[in-house]
């Protein structure tokens, strides 16, 4: 008996460790994206007024048992009225998907160097590659502002040079915003690429050699497949944040760019419209989220259809 209850007590406390386990996350999930979330349609559903703060509220108390729900849809029905707001959302994507494309033709090549390399170097190439981590990050978009302006370090070595005669426009349009992205953000495509890299079979690559593949069709009928996965985590990683960017388009896009992120800064500490604001990130935030939430789905069920 004291054997059985012991094994009981056991079991038991192995289960409440797992449940608790599994509960953190969720507790997380729930504190720091949940109540958040829902703070922010609150106020996407609210209406702006003159005041600390700038919205109305979503429950108000006529009587002392009679409580109203104010909410109104407005600030999603502007976002569908008002042209600007769509091209923006259009133009951010199109600069992220641009950027993150970019990204992905530089990483790769990158992280299969490094997967490559000796076993020994691998660490000090890592660290090179997340090294500019170590930087302020607004210290690192201000670097590009001194390479790329007209009296920049880029300008002046291709006048010295005798490439051009007058400096290149590099600052403050669309080719600055994509190239400080590019930078920024690289590290996050050549990490996941690498640790999906570093784990694949390359047995594989050598037996397709042996069948006779050239070393190029080898490496687009084998290595390329098995390395998709990490190309689509890192591509996540460039293209969700680069969407919402304010920073780089400020600083090197210039004052006529449209992106998201422009647009959030503007409403929410500009023109102080809180609600519409609000509404603003949450279509963004579905814009991002459904799209990846159906093709993770899809992936899911994948396994199931074979089998």
């Amino acid at each position: 008996m004291t054997t059985l209850s012991h094994r009981l007590q056991t079991r038991l406390a192995g289960r409440t460790g797992r449940r608790l386990v599994i509960a953190l996350p969720y507790l997380w999930l729930l504190v720091f994206f949940l109540a958040p979330f829902a703070i922010i349609l609150k106020i996407s559903l609210a209406e702006t007024v003159t005041g600390v703060p700038p919205y109305t509220p979503f429950l108000e108390f006529a009587e002392e048992t009679f409580v109203r729900v104010r909410a109104s849809f407005d600030n999603y029905a502007l976002l569908v009225r008002e042209p600007i707001y769509f091209k923006a959302y259009l133009n951010s994507m199109r600069i992220a998907g641009i950027a993150t494309a970019i990204a992905l033709l530089i990483g790769y090549p990158m992280a299969y160097a490094i997967t490559k390399a000796p076993p020994a170097w691998r660490v000090g190439l890592l660290l090179l590659v997340i090294l500019p981590f170590w930087t302020s990050f607004l210290i690192r978009v201000y670097a590009w502002i001194g390479l790329l302006k007209n009296n920049g370090l880029i300008n002046n070595a291709l006048m010295a040079i005798g490439a051009i005669r007058e400096p290149l426009p590099l600052l403050y349009n669309e080719f600055a915003m994509i190239v400080g992205l590019v930078y920024a953000y690289l590290p996050f495509m050549v990490l996941p690429l690498y640790a999906t890299l570093v784990r694949l079979d390359w047995t594989l690559l050598e037996a397709a050699l042996d069948l006779g593949r050239r070393p190029l069709g080898a490496f687009l009928a084998v290595t390329l497949p098995l390395s998709a996965p990490g190309a689509v985590a890192g591509s996540l990683l460039v293209f969700i944040p680069a969407v919402g960017e304010f920073v780089i388009p400020d600083l090197l896009g210039g004052a006529g760019t449209l992106m998201i992120g422009k647009v959030l800064w503007t409403e929410f500490f500009t023109n102080r419209d809180w609600p519409l604001a609000s509404a603003v990130a949450l279509v963004m935030l579905a814009i991002l989220v459904l799209p990846i939430a159906v093709l993770q789905r899809r992936r899911g069920r994948a396994p199931d259809r074979g089998a």
